[in-house]
Parts: C-alpha cells; sequence; structure tokens
C-alpha cells in the first residue's frame, strides 16, 4: 500500500472531481487527512480497509487519514473529493462530530433526500472555492461542518425495508429541523425525485397528513409554546417559525385554534 501526500490549500480544505473510465484502477492507498468520497455518477467498487463495496450515486466514503482506500470503476465513474485537515473544525467540532461520528472508515449509502441534500452542499462548496477570497474560505468551512452534520444524523437514522416508509420518516425529519425556511410541496417531491401527488400520498399512508399540513402542525405548535412561555414579539414568533407574513400567520393560527395568536397567548400565558 502506498502513501500519497494529497495537497490542500493553506486553509486546509480542497474539493475536486475524480474522473474515471470503464475498467479504471486506482490502487490501494492513504493520505494524511481526512477525505470525503462522492459518488456523483456512474458506477464501480470502493475498497476500503480492504472490503468491498458497491459504489454508485449517492454513496459516500469516509475516509479517515492513514486508512486504506482503492477505487475500481465498471463504468464511467465521477467522483467528487473533499479534502480537509481536521484542525480547520475548531476543537469543539472536531471532538463533538468528526471523532464522534467518523473515527473509522466506513461507506455511508444515502437515500434519494440525503442524497439531493448533499449535494446541494457541495455545489455550495464549489461555488465558494472558485472565488477563493477569505469570506469564501470561510463558508466553505461553514458548508463542511454543515455537510459533516448531515452525513453524522444519516448514519443515526434507523433502517426501514419499506422504502415508500423511509422516505415519509425522512421526510418528516427533514420538517422537523427545516420547519423555518420557505418549504413548498414542489420542492419536497424535487429533492425526491417523485410528483407532489405521489409524495403527499406516501406521507399520509404514514402520517395520515400531507407533508404541507404537517409543516403547518409543526410551526403552529412551536408558536403556541412561544406565545406561552416566552414575552417574544408576535412579529418574531411569526418569522422565527418560517411564516413569511403576519398576515398569513393570523389566519393560519386561528384556522388551527379558532382564536388569534393575541387572544390564545391571554389565555394561556405561563408566568415568565
Amino acid at each position: 500500500m502506498s502513501s500519497r501526500h494529497l495537497e490542500l490549500n493553506a486553509e486546509g480544505i480542497r474539493l475536486y472531481e475524480s474522473n474515471h473510465t470503464t475498467g479504471d484502477s486506482v490502487n490501494e492507498h492513504h493520505h494524511q487527512v481526512h477525505q470525503v468520497l462522492y459518488a456523483l455518477e456512474g458506477e464501480g467498487k470502493i475498497v476500503l480497509n480492504g472490503e468491498s463495496h458497491s459504489f454508485t450515486q449517492d454513496n459516500v466514503g469516509i475516509i479517515v487519514p492513514f486508512s486504506s482506500h482503492s477505487i475500481i470503476s465498471d463504468s464511467k465513474l465521477t467522483v467528487l473529493v473533499l479534502a480537509f485537515d481536521r484542525h480547520i473544525l475548531g476543537s469543539s467540532l472536531e471532538k463533538d462530530l468528526l471523532q464522534a461520528f467518523f473515527s473509522e472508515t466506513h461507506l455511508v449509502k444515502l437515500n434519494p433526500f440525503d442524497g439531493s441534500n448533499i449535494r446541494q452542499l457541495l455545489r455550495k462548496m464549489l461555488y465558494e472555492q472558485s472565488h477563493g477570497d477569505s469570506i469564501n474560505i470561510v463558508a466553505m468551512k461553514i458548508f463542511l461542518s454543515e455537510l459533516l452534520l448531515k452525513l453524522a444524523r444519516s448514519k443515526q437514522q434507523p433502517e426501514s425495508f419499506d422504502a415508500n416508509v423511509l422516505r415519509a420518516e425522512r421526510l418528516r425529519s427533514y420538517i422537523d429541523t427545516h420547519y423555518f425556511e420557505n418549504i413548498r410541496a414542489e420542492d419536497l417531491s424535487s429533492k425526491l425525485g417523485m410528483s407532489t401527488r405521489h409524495l403527499n400520498t406516501i406521507f399520509k399512508e404514514r402520517y395520515q397528513v400531507t407533508p404541507i399540513q404537517y409543516l403547518t402542525e409543526v410551526r403552529i405548535g412551536l408558536a403556541k409554546q412561544l406565545l406561552t412561555e416566552t414575552n417574544k414579539d408576535i412579529a418574531s414568533i411569526c418569522f422565527e417559525v418560517g411564516f413569511e407574513s403576519l398576515s398569513t400567520f393570523y389566519r393560519t393560527f386561528k384556522n388551527s385554534t379558532e382564536v388569534s395568536p393575541n387572544k390564545y397567548r391571554t389565555a394561556y400565558k405561563k408566568i415568565i
């Protein structure tokens, strides 16, 4: 097994494309830094510490320093390689994220929903890297932390043998952690590569509501909590839980509770 020195930029992070034609083989080797290998297109095999795995789109190889690995392409294979020095994360993230979840070399097989999120982060990092100013490097480090966090959470998700159940569970988890964003049904269905109608069907089979109805439930539930447990202004609460306008917030809240946010706060306010 050979050692290959992988050059990073002065800031300790680099993202680049590695292309392999049919039948290509990258001999077993190791590097001195962490790597995230994302299969963008094509098919092949990845060998991690002597164990062979299929390597196709939305598969991610997590490579720790000095860990042996190699790649064999069965067809044209495009891999995005994200290499970084652990010290750029800072001591807290290095300990609580990198050491806790990525202390060993392993393969992560993402579902389409998580794969879409990882691809979007990699696109953002490529954009920031292409500009190269100090602020862009800061952005790359932030996106790296977010990417590692998403991969860590992907590892924690329970396995499911029903593809539709898994999609519904992943979507619910996404809504639970992104309710504050401007989420549309079309965006959710696009992430999973299916029609909005089909998405609504599989989610409703699992949770008896559509994804957008569930999103509204999450937002209103949090708004109730903030109204009764904090002194935050209603406009701030509207913004925090993801509504784009006060009028929409007031209308949706009243449709859900039959009272306005002000009356709900008066009726249920806890002593702070």
